[in-house]
């Protein structure tokens, strides 16, 4: 089985799809979505594609050996994202030739059902709390992940970090003791507020609190995890093991939140997850991407026994021919072949564009770049 070609598909809202192509008529299919960069991974998908057509599909790990450090200069988004949409693809290929899941060729499922939760960025208080509402009915999820602050300063005043705890205290308010909330501070709370604000969020029990800094201060991470009881996750910014192995080393974090569109994919994802495993640290995989990142976070969650809980934004509707399905805040494990779905090339067609998508701005109240 050789690799013929590759096919990059822009679909709305900001995701890029791949589809890989063999000489049998088995295509694979993964995402490299790269938010407000996908031209930029689409182009590095091109540069790959090179050496990658003609290779066989089947040879995963060659193959990823091959991308990762054979350009010699390795790492980074766009490098690892490109990577990780190939990756997915290849493992669907192997699962459809073989007609076996992606998780029973990882080892074999744990679980039966993936535990979700939903990310919701409402606004104000009072808009998060009828979101949670809405989570809960429509949805029957029983955890969530909301914004935990708006913009801030570098140091905050106290009425600010008391509108942070208001918020958190009616959402806890509204959806009671025997529901899960995280509070993701986005890395856009600078050391000493979020050594602050760890300490006022104690009360109302989150389930986690997702990087209270930005990427890059393993030593900070620690020492905000050192002072509260609050569990610390980070991690969708980092690529490849090399980058967790720091957090791990440190106990920084007790949730490591890799991206499988962004760290390496289904291969580099489960090497981190064993890497976790060994210093009891759990598995949260980021995804508020399209299903087709989705569908290989679920394998990933499927076979590692220290996983936690998946994020959502979509359960496919708009471009899966079945979409998934929520039964009481899980999904269940498909055993279908491959990656387990399959693309509707109607709701594709409607869904697809140019792909320029740019990140949102945000500015300081004195007109400085503020964190998003």
């Amino acid at each position: 089985m050789k690799i013929i070609r590759l096919e990059t598909i822009h679909v709305r809202p900001r995701w890029l799809l791949l589809r890989i192509y063999t000489d049998t008529g088995l295509v694979g299919l993964g995402e490299a979505t790269l938010e407000g960069a996908s031209l930029t991974v689409e182009a590095m998908l091109r540069e790959m594609s090179r050496w990658l057509i003609g290779q066989d599909p089947r040879r995963i790990e060659h193959v990823w050996q091959h991308l990762y450090r054979g350009g010699f200069y390795r790492g980074g988004p766009v490098h690892c994202s490109a990577l990780s949409g190939i990756d997915m693809a290849l493992w669907d290929i192997l699962g459809k030739a073989l007609g076996a899941p992606v998780h029973q060729l990882l080892g074999g499922r744990v679980r039966d059902q993936i535990r979700m939760y939903a990310w919701t960025d409402a606004g104000t208080a009072d808009d998060y709390v009828n979101s949670v509402r809405d989570l809960r009915v429509n949805r029957s999820l029983t955890a969530f992940k909301y914004n935990a602050t708006g913009m801030m300063r570098a140091l905050s005043t106290p009425a600010t970090l008391q509108a942070a705890v208001a918020r958190l205290a009616a959402l806890r308010e509204t959806a009671g003791p025997t529901v899960d909330i995280a509070a993701d501070f986005h890395g856009r709370v600078t050391f000493p507020d979020a050594k602050r604000l760890v300490k006022l969020l104690e009360p109302y029990q989150p389930m986690f609190i997702e990087e209270p800094i930005l990427p890059g201060d393993a030593d900070g991470l620690r020492e905000i995890a050192e002072s509260t009881s609050i569990p610390i996750a980070a991690g969708e910014r980092l690529f490849t093991r090399w980058q967790f192995q720091e957090l791990l080393e440190k106990r920084a974090v007790r949730i490591v939140q890799p991206d499988l569109a962004h760290a390496g994919g289904i291969s580099e994802v489960r090497r981190i997850a064993a890497m976790a495993e060994s210093r009891d640290v759990l598995l949260a995989p980021h995804c508020p991407l399209s299903p087709v990142a989705l569908a290989a976070s679920l394998h990933v969650a499927a076979t590692c026994p220290n996983f936690l809980i998946q994020e959502h934004v979509t359960l496919g509707e708009t471009l899966l021919a079945e979409p998934f399905v929520l039964e009481s805040g899980y999904l269940k494990v498909s055993d279908r072949p491959g990656l387990g779905i399959e693309l509707d090339e109607r709701k594709l067609a409607a869904e697809r564009f140019d792909g320029v998508w740019d990140n949102p701005r945000f500015t300081a109240e004195d007109g400085s770049f503020a964190e998003w």
